[in-house]
């Protein structure tokens, strides 16, 4: 992510959005809404507009297509649903949420998972609903380079994690993917325990980055797993697996809270879209490093 590719203009419009999705959030907590509510609800509103890689906004496969993938965990009860490489989900996270929720199963793919969704009554759309110009322009770069990527046309993955008023964690991730992936690839967004995590004994965790190097990494579950057994913060267990990214030369980021409101959000890149708000009323929005 660099200040080089993004005016003050668009820095405003991304913060404005982050913003109307915190306070969405805090709205609903104060009202009493539970945390899986929470999640599904504030990342509606990210994946409903282009400026994120999710929903509306994702970003293309090889083939000129948007494919997504989501998950969504509930800390309480380890209850979990994902979907991934759907083409006609309006919001593939609240797909996730009606899979945690409305199945026994835990992730679902593809036309399976649309076909699910359609008999949950959720919005469907066709495929162009997702296509956006600058998306496909960044494809079109990115093709014509070859195996060369533009760093700055891969970022967007939206993710929320929350700890309502009954001390009850969730975290949700909502991702297209990355641009001109081929062959159905899948990345960390839809993986439990890899681009998403929570349990009320530790922590709630939505991760964003390179997504190969996170599954190996089991990066979610593994910073859980971190304070758990080594009694780490949870702002040190994400810099430790922050840091074992960057060693497999990995890069990316996390957002994370855990079960005493304690935030988190570390990555190693030259900055990540973040933004936090407390019961107290502390908030923060912020695009990159040192800020």
């Amino acid at each position: 992510m660099s200040k080089a590719y993004m005016t003050e203009e668009k820095q405003e419009e991304y913060k404005s959005k982050l913003n109307e999705a915190l306070q969405l959030g805090e709205k609903m907590l104060m009202e009493g809404a539970d945390a899986t509510d929470v999640v599904v609800q504030v990342i509606n509103v990210m994946e409903n507009s282009p400026l994120f890689n999710a929903g509306k906004g994702a970003v293309f496969t090889s083939q000129g297509k948007n494919e997504l993938d989501a998950s969504i965990m509930d800390g309480k009860t380890l209850n979990a649903g994902a979907v991934a490489g759907v083409r006609d989900i309006k919001n593939p996270i609240t797909a996730a949420r009606e899979v945690m929720i409305n199945s026994e199963h835990v992730f679902l793919s593809g036309k399976g998972a649309s076909e699910f969704a359609r008999k949950q009554g959720l919005e469907m759309v066709p495929n162009k609903y997702f296509h956006t110009k600058s998306r496909y322009e960044s494809l079109k770069r990115l093709q014509k380079q070859e195996r060369e990527r533009e760093k700055k046309d891969n970022i967007g993955t939206v993710g929320c994690v929350v700890l309502d008023k009954h001390g009850n964690l969730c975290a949700g991730t909502s991702t297209g993917g990355m641009t001109n992936k081929k062959y159905g690839r899948i990345g960390d967004s839809p993986v439990i325990g890899a681009g998403t995590y929570a349990n009320n004994k530790t922590c709630a965790v939505s991760c964003t980055g390179h997504g190969e190097y996170y599954i190996r990494l089991g990066f979610a579950r593994d910073i859980s797993a971190l304070m758990e057994y080594k009694n780490m913060s949870v702002d040190e267990a994400c810099r430790e697996e922050i840091r074992k990214l960057s060693e497999l030369q990995g890069n990316g980021g996390v957002i994370g809270v855990d079960a005493k409101g304690n935030i988190a959000m570390e990555f190693n890149t030259s900055g990540m879209f973040r933004g936090y708000i407390k019961s107290t009323g502390e908030k923060e929005i912020a695009i990159f490093k040192n800020e």
